[in-house]
């Protein structure tokens, strides 16, 4: 029973960024559904799990072509899981799918499990470690992406944790690996390391960004915390990541109680743990978010932001934009936003027109750091 293309049709990306050349569906998701068909139909109630759905094809696919029930869902980004809900909602399917977090209580007596392939080999680590934990022996995992993110490394991640794994002809440049009998390892996430340049440690889960390392990003902004507003006693780490500028803020001014927040569940599970290692839990606040939405305007007196340049694997500037937006409405006037970002892309002109005067502070080989005032 093929997934109704009038579906795909109707899905949408929001409140991701919504352009031209950004879909809600693409080959890997068809070709996953299709290599799952003859497993779906045989599923049972809650026996099918969909980790990593962009925006709901593969859950939603699942349940109107192929009749599968109480499919149990992982989705790292926030805005991941409200467009899953918004489809689900105009497709006459809300309810047909539940949210839990990576672990036991998602996977517990899955028979198939259909995945979306992270573009980064540590989160497909912990995925394939969390599925042979916890998954029925008799598990199937579909797990498909775009040939030109894959890598024989893909499958050899697969390998470590079951016995049986192949790829499957690919397709409209797509392909699916195939993985059975699993065979299950200890868990070697979430990741801690202590970086020594900064004198603390860092803890990650596999789809947080750079996971337990600096990047030269970070590395470059933290330079600059010093010279941040001193009266500020409230600030944000926008798009916190492993919560690295967080945790070095409330280290620098023990006075200032700091938001460190993410779309993200690995980042904001990382801060959290990130914090708690370095003894400022109780200064440091991690909320999942899609940027600020929940913060009351005017509030805030600092943020910190390294803003991502891409949108999944398309380069585009929406999300920083609308992470600069968010800025704008949720600083109080005069406060200050310090931002870094990639130099070719030259995001002043966006932070002065809507956060407000914006000068360069710090420029190197490869990245920029400005300093924005919010205007009264």
């Amino acid at each position: 029973m093929p997934v109704p293309e009038e579906l795909f049709a109707t899905l949408r990306r929001h409140p991701d960024v919504e352009a031209p050349n950004l879909y809600a569906v693409d080959g890997a998701d068809r070709l996953i559904l299709d290599e799952a068909a003859a497993a779906l139909v045989a599923a049972g109630p809650g026996e099918v799990v969909v980790i990593g759905d962009h925006y709901g094809a593969l859950t939603l696919g699942a349940v109107a072509g192929f009749g599968a029930s109480d499919v149990r869902v992982h989705q790292d980004p926030l805005t991941g899981e409200l467009a899953l809900a918004g489809n689900a909602e105009r497709a006459a399917l809300a309810g047909a799918c539940r949210q839990l977090p990576l672990g036991e209580e998602l996977l517990t007596g899955a028979r198939v499990v259909l995945v979306q392939l992270p573009r980064s080999l540590t989160a497909l680590t912990e995925i394939a470690e969390v599925v042979a934990r916890y998954a029925d022996p008799s598990v199937v995992v579909y797990a498909g992406g775009r040939d030109k993110y894959l890598t024989h490394a893909f499958n050899d991640v697969l390998a470590t944790c079951f016995a049986d794994v192949h790829a499957t002809r690919g397709r409209q440049k797509s392909r699916v690996l195939v993985a059975a009998k699993p065979t299950p390892v200890p868990p070697t996430f979430p990741r801690r390391e202590h970086l020594a340049e900064l004198d603390l440690d860092v803890v990650a889960h596999g789809a947080a960004f750079a996971g337990a390392a600096l990047d030269i990003g970070t590395r470059y902004l933290l330079d600059f915390l010093p010279r941040t507003d001193p009266a500020a006693r409230t600030a944000v780490d926008l798009g916190c990541g492993t919560g690295l500028l967080a945790v070095s803020l409330a280290r620098l001014r023990p006075d200032v109680r700091v938001v460190a927040t993410d779309q993200s569940a690995a980042a904001v599970a990382s801060a959290a743990a990130t914090a708690a290692a370095n003894e400022v839990a109780d200064r440091v606040t991690v909320l999942r978010d899609d940027v600020m939405s929940t913060l009351e305007s005017g509030s805030v007196d600092l943020i910190v932001c390294n803003p991502p340049f891409h949108v999944g694997a398309a380069v585009h500037t929406g999300a920083a934009e609308s992470m600069f937006r968010a800025a704008g409405r949720v600083l109080r006037p005069g406060g200050e936003l310090w931002t870094v970002y990639n130099s070719h892309l030259a995001y002043r002109s966006v932070l002065r027109a809507v956060v407000g005067d914006t000068e360069q502070i710090g420029r190197n080989p490869k990245f920029t750091v400005t300093r924005s005032v919010a205007r009264g």
